[in-house]
């Protein structure tokens, strides 16, 4: 019979930014999972996956903290894991902007859990200070800022998926400046000094993806200056960032309306950097397609 390795995810982040879909999505790829656990028993669980026999190899935990106490329960409890087991741990954290988490609120008609008679900025903001340490020593950041529903379950098991199959991930992801940075991204790098396709009139209507646009972003001197010295950097990075633990590393490219010049750069990457046996890399385009009907 076939065993898994053991798996622990721990799910937390800002109220309103999709930690729901987060648990039924890895439900999905097989966890057993728990919502809105004290951080206190989360040991338990550590016990319950050790003590298995492989038969309990995958939980989720979301952790929704409330106070300063729940952090504090939750540091011990992690750094009880560390000492007493083997077992590997993720934290998934899911954020999203200040903007985004009041309209889901208002559209919702819900009220903030940490300000239940006053404004939803208000609790957010205390919810942000709150989390602030946590969310540095996440494993995994999730801006859901501008995803639907089906697209976070799709990055969340794309993302799991990953875990198990390969040591490492490579998450590089094209995006629009004028739309926002995603908070998400461990690396920005801005491609707004190359020539614009949005200026070549049978171009515009296209994207990176295709190969007119594509050659047409290529072909300059610069670009190809620019991409040797992107890889050769990214190459020096990438094995430190395994040196330190991380699971992951999201790249992002931007351009002003992710359509074009980040969507070429982002494929190239993405086929450059996927050559290793030992990392996983997943190429995606957060705003391509934003003016498409």
């Amino acid at each position: 019979m076939e065993t898994n390795s053991p798996q622990l995810v721990i799910i937390t982040g800002m109220s309103g930014a999709g930690k729901t879909i987060a648990v039924q999505s890895l439900e999905d790829l097989g966890f057993f999972c728990v919502d809105n656990l004290p951080p206190v028993l989360i040991p338990k669980f550590a016990e319950l996956i050790d003590g298995s026999s492989g038969k309990i190899a995958k939980v989720a935990l979301v952790i929704d903290l409330r106070g300063r106490e729940f952090f504090t329960a939750l540091a011990d409890s992690l750094e009880h894991i560390r000492t007493h087991f083997t077992i590997p741990y993720e934290i998934l954290f899911l954020d999203a902007t200040d903007n985004v988490l009041v309209r889901r609120y208002k559209e919702s008609r819900r009220r903030h859990p940490l300000a239940p008679e006053g404004l939803p900025l208000d609790g957010i903001a205390m919810e942000r200070r709150l989390l602030e340490e946590l969310k540095d020593s996440a494993t995994q950041i999730i801006d859901t800022s501008n995803l639907k529903p089906a697209q976070l379950k799709e990055a969340i098991i794309s993302r799991f998926t990953t875990l198990k199959q390969a040591g490492f991930s490579i998450n590089v992801t094209s995006f629009g400046f004028k739309y926002g940075i995603p908070i998400d991204a461990d690396l920005i790098y801005d491609v707004r000094f190359l020539p614009n396709p949005h200026y070549v009139d049978h171009l515009r209507p296209r994207t990176g993806r295709e190969p007119d646009v594509y050659e047409y972003v290529m072909k300059w001197p610069d670009t190809q200056m620019f991409l040797t010295k992107l890889l050769d950097m990214l190459q020096f990075l990438i094995p430190l960032y395994r040196k330190e633990g991380k699971s992951q590393v999201v790249i992002g490219i931007g351009c002003t309306g992710g359509k074009h010049r980040s969507v070429a750069i982002a494929e190239y990457l993405g086929r450059m950097l996927g050559s290793s046996e030992t990392e996983t890399v997943r190429v995606s385009h957060r705003d391509a397609d934003r003016d498409r009907p």
